[in-house]
């Protein structure tokens, strides 16, 4: 899916819609002059932050790599990895889920700075109307199976201005055992579209090529992690069909 303008925030009562291209240079190479506050929902530190290049100012969501909460089944201090990754990996199969994510220093030392988007957090799945994100939804449910997504919450699943729907929180992704939590089982055991196939099998042949992709991956992923990857791509392209919830935990908590 592509996608040419993101609407973003120049100051919480300062919504802007930019050319994407721009929003990716401005987070990349932008100056951290400012953290507006901390995001006090997650378990991890969190800051909404200002991102200032040639006078123009953007929001975005800063998570510092030392202000990770260990956790006793992934890496200590690879979950902003991880967030980098699933913006990579949202953009190599041409979806547009994950908004722009760098992996960068900042105030507080590295971590992955992710384009903030502005949205009504009162309009999640569990409240907007899912016919209107069909395709989407489908999308998401697919790339929450390859990427091994254990924390996609209804919340996680936001809306923007435009009406377009964006993913966020992606720290959990990717391990290399079984982790897939998610609410998104609308369409499990059933085929998935043609189309989606399509880019997937698109997908997994750039998992194979020395291209950007795979060797930006590499430096953000383990071995194992990535053989994973590509393995969890091929199993969906040769069932054909939407993951089935596994024996055991299948949905995160809190849901949304």
């Amino acid at each position: 899916m592509s996608v040419t303008r993101v609407h973003t925030a120049r100051a919480l009562d300062e919504p802007v819609c930019v050319p994407l291209d721009e929003a990716v240079d401005i987070i990349a190479n932008g100056e951290m002059d400012d953290e507006v506050g901390l995001m006090r929902w997650g378990s991890n530190y969190t800051f909404l932050v200002n991102i200032v290049r040639a006078d123009i100012r953007l929001m975005a969501i800063y998570k510092p790599r030392r202000g990770e909460r260990p956790l006793w089944d992934f890496p200590d201090g690879t979950l902003c990895n991880r967030e980098t990754a699933a913006y990579l990996t949202s953009r190599a199969l041409g979806w547009g889920i994950v908004p722009p994510t760098i992996l960068r220093d900042g105030t507080r030392g590295v971590g992955s700075v992710q384009l903030f988007i502005d949205h009504d957090p009162e309009e999640h799945y569990y409240t907007f109307d899912k016919r209107r994100f069909l395709l989407q939804l489908q999308r998401f449910a697919v790339f929450d199976a390859i990427a091994n997504n254990a924390d996609r919450k209804g919340g996680h699943c936001i809306v923007d201005e435009d009406g377009r729907l964006w993913g966020i929180d992606h720290g959990l992704t990717f391990n290399a055992s079984e982790k897939l939590r998610t609410v998104i089982w609308d369409f499990a055991g059933a085929p998935i579209p043609p189309p989606i196939l399509d880019d997937l099998e698109a997908f997994r042949a750039r998992l194979d090529e020395d291209g950007d992709y795979a060797r930006e991956m590499r430096e953000l992923l383990s071995h194992v992690e990535l053989r994973m990857l590509k393995l969890r791509a091929e199993r969906l392209l040769e069932s054909g069909l939407f993951p089935l919830p596994g024996p055991g935990p299948n949905r995160p908590w809190p849901a949304v």
